[in-house]
């Protein structure tokens, strides 16, 4: 790798983070009292895929152990947000499905972060983002697949 290409990557890599960290950051204050960005993004699968997962399946939708995945499953199931139940099946697994308190709860805090996400989308736009997104996407799927 050249100079300039090693310059670029770090600096590709840094706006990355620190992005992440400020964007984590905005959330963790707006979110709903209790609420951490782990659950809204589990809850946010379970709407979007609308099924039942194992906490196998989630912990590895998000990169996480099983450990970690069954902690906030924990956390979500003692707040009602989510129902989890034996696999009739396997009754070695669980299901895990967003209950109506959780799809609310989900709904809230969308309706929190909106306001930011809106104003990040129109000071940049619309054309930039969606120019964005593939190349971030890309760089998403190299990292998971070990490239």
């Amino acid at each position: 790798m050249t100079d300039k290409q090693s310059s670029l990557a770090i600096t590709l890599v840094s706006e990355i983070l620190a992005t992440d960290q400020l964007l984590r950051n905005k959330l963790t204050r707006i979110l709903p009292a209790g609420m951490e960005i782990s659950h809204f993004s589990v809850l946010t699968h379970l709407a979007y895929t609308n099924s039942e997962k194992t906490p196998a399946q989630l912990a590895k939708v998000f990169h996480v152990t099983k450990g970690a995945m069954t902690n906030t499953l924990n956390k979500l199931e003692w707040a009602g947000y989510v129902h989890i139940r034996p696999d009739w099946d396997d009754a070695r697994r669980k299901m895990v499905a967003i209950s109506p308190a959780g799809r609310q709860a989900r709904n809230s805090a969308l309706s929190a972060i909106e306001p930011i996400i809106k104003t990040l989308v129109d000071e940049k736009g619309s054309d930039d983002i969606r120019a964005a997104i593939p190349v971030l996407r890309d760089m998403r799927l190299k990292l998971e697949n070990g490239d």
